[in-house]
């Protein structure tokens, strides 16, 4: 990916089509390893809303939740060729040592993972160079801006 998509949602239905965005345009490509996304923003931005929105387009019918407590959740998809949706929450992390307890290598390792992080900065130099970077902020006006990019985190 080399294009950078910037758009602004001014409600739920906005974030729910810059989703579809991000799905449709960013993740269809082959690789092979995992695909990391880091979901950067401040707290209640609406990291943990784009991952419901990603995952219900994505086919998941339960209910996906912030991992805050539990680090890391685990979900079935049928997208391409990907199979495994992760969501973590690296913001209790106090560096990207402790990824490696919850298997952080495998995961890389199989092109089957899609996963999605939040706070990526807490672990950056556990992240892949061509990892994508979703950065989210408030506006001014009191909505929230997403720009999609490939990045590189180290």
């Amino acid at each position: 990916m080399n294009k950078v998509y910037e758009k602004v949602s001014k409600n739920i239905e906005d974030t729910r089509q810059i989703a579809i965005l991000f799905v449709d345009k960013v993740i269809k490509r082959g690789s092979k390893k995992a695909l990391i996304v880091g979901l950067s923003g401040d707290l209640g931005v609406g990291k943990t809303s784009f991952t419901q929105m990603v995952s219900k387009y994505l086919g998941i019918k339960k209910r996906v939740n912030s991992p805050t407590f539990v680090i890391m959740k685990k979900y079935p998809i049928k997208y391409m060729q990907y199979r495994f949706l992760f969501h973590l929450d690296a913001y209790r992390l106090k560096n990207e040592k402790e990824l490696l307890h919850l298997g952080w290598k495998e995961i890389l390792e199989n092109k089957e993972n899609l996963v999605l992080i939040e706070w990526p900065e807490n672990t950056k130099k556990a992240m892949p160079k061509d990892s994508v970077l979703i950065n989210i902020f408030h506006t001014e006006e009191g909505h929230r801006s997403f720009k999609i990019k490939k990045t590189k985190m180290v």
